[in-house]
């Protein structure tokens, strides 16, 4: 297998670090899946960090059923949760801001003992029966507190592979999430069923917990700090990242409804349990075609690959109005989630790309909180005009957030370029451009306006843009 070699990236304080890394080439078909996991550290990091991300998809219905429980309210609950995930929206960047600069294992972990602690006095809470407000306190604390440890995983690929196999990481990333958010709510239903609420929050946390504890061991393959420069200014700086946050908003609506809107749906047509199901196969497609989406050696540029996901992932959603039955709508909906991985992974890909290395955790967490932003906007809207029309209206609202989503990725569509970045001679440039193969001619920083097309052209150098000998 060939391999690249990247320049040894600077420290943080009291981690010692290995010299050149040796980056591989990608396979072909399923064989970038294997070379990926096969990269020395990959799976230590990978396993944990999925493990981590289950509280993603669990907490918030742990929290919602465990309030409801002790106040017999799901308005309270609602608020409770509705709390927290604003909270959580606001805090996440600032945690990834602090660990491109600090390092992960020095953020990650005083946050994840204070998401425990706060866990931890919830539960007290609801089994000594304490006042709402208690409730609101330890609930919201321990949502916002919840660490987010997708974008911490996906930087540490984007240290560790070359270019040429981070899709196929970030299609692996993109699978996981949609197992997790598929087997996350059904643990949390079972231990619920058990007769103690309060277990959902507590497993959460312990999850969580491990998570971090696994990740953060990991000190070979952290990203390296930041340097403390003017140079960088904040992530949000970045055009094209305020682009990527604004289309994401659009796709937390589009998500939001469509689940809403499918469960609408299922009570409609008499079987309330179909909606479950339904949207595990929403889930289900997106990660068919994640799979798919991983083994091909693309040649678009990345914008275009965003463009055309979300098209598809937006397409998808038109017909779901239309569907007269639950098979018709298994089918519908099945084929609604196939641009979903590959709308998510480019998204990602983008993000990471249009900023300086040492920004990347910190851009990527924006599109989490982008997410959950859209998900808080969308919810209520969506849920009036389904009161108002039905499920079909709960679609048609998808639908036209998504639309909103690809005008924003075409009529911006320039801006999601990658970042200038500091210039040639900047203490932190190989860390910002590491260096690529290129079998027949010298490998360039990935920096500039041509700089989209240079993963696939390689041999063309723009103009006034520097080398480097591969």
């Amino acid at each position: 297998m060939s391999t690249v070699i990247s320049p040894a990236k600077p420290s943080a304080p009291g981690v010692t670090r290995p010299g050149p890394r040796r980056r591989p080439t990608a396979g072909a078909g399923v064989a970038r899946y294997r070379d990926a996991l096969r990269t020395p550290g990959a799976l230590a990091f990978a396993i944990p960090g999925v493990i981590g991300r289950m509280p993603m998809a669990m907490l918030s219905l742990a929290l919602v059923m465990l309030v409801t429980a002790v106040t017999g309210s799901y308005g309270i609950a609602g608020a409770v949760s509705a709390t927290g995930a604003v909270l959580y929206a606001a805090v996440t960047p600032r945690v990834a801001r602090l660990a491109d600069r600090y390092g992960q294992a020095r953020v990650l972990r005083p946050q994840v003992a204070v998401f425990a602690a706060a866990t931890a006095a919830l539960a007290a809470c609801a089994a000594s029966r304490a006042p709402v407000w208690a409730l609101f306190v330890t609930g919201g604390l321990s949502r916002a507190t919840m660490p987010s440890l997708g974008p911490m995983v996906r930087s540490r690929w984007s240290g560790l592979l070359g270019s040429a196999l981070l899709d196929a990481a970030f299609s692996l990333e993109g699978i996981a999430d949609e197992l997790i958010f598929i087997t996350g709510p059904v643990l949390v239903v079972v231990l619920a069923a058990g007769g103690e609420p309060v277990a959902g929050v507590l497993v959460t946390a312990a999850l969580s917990v491990a998570g971090v504890l696994g990740l953060t061991g990991q000190r070979r393959t952290e990203p390296p700090t930041a340097p403390v420069t003017r140079t960088y200014g904040p992530a949000l700086r970045s055009p094209g990242l305020r682009n990527l946050i604004g289309m994401t908003v659009c796709l937390g609506a589009l998500f939001v409804a469509v689940d809403l809107a499918t469960i609408a749906f299922a009570a409609h047509h008499g079987d309330k349990a179909a909606a479950g199901p339904l949207l595990g196969l929403y889930g289900l497609g997106s990660a068919i075609a994640g799979v798919w989406y991983g083994t091909r050696r693309w040649r678009a540029p990345h914008a275009s690959r965003l463009t055309v996901a979300l098209a598809a992932t937006v397409l998808g959603v038109a017909p779901l109005p239309f569907m007269p039955g639950i098979w018709p709508m298994a089918a519908a909906i099945t084929a609604a989630g196939l641009g979903i991985s590959a709308t998510l992974a480019s998204s990602y890909r983008v993000a990471e790309m249009a900023v300086p290395a040492g920004q990347r955790t910190e851009a990527m967490s924006w599109l989490t909180t982008a997410a959950a932003t859209g998900t808080a906007l969308g919810a209520p809207l969506a849920g009036r005009l389904i009161d108002a029309r039905g499920a079909p209206g709960g679609y048609l609202f998808a639908f036209a957030a998504g639309l909103a989503a690809v005008a924003i990725a075409v009529l911006r569509r320039r801006n999601l370029a990658p970042s200038p970045g500091p210039g040639p001679g900047h203490p932190d440039m190989t860390a910002c451009h590491p260096v690529t193969h290129n079998p027949s001619a010298e490998s360039l920083p990935a920096h500039g306006q041509h700089a989209r097309r240079l993963h696939r052209q390689r041999g063309r150098t723009p103009p006034g843009m520097p080398t480097q000998p591969a």
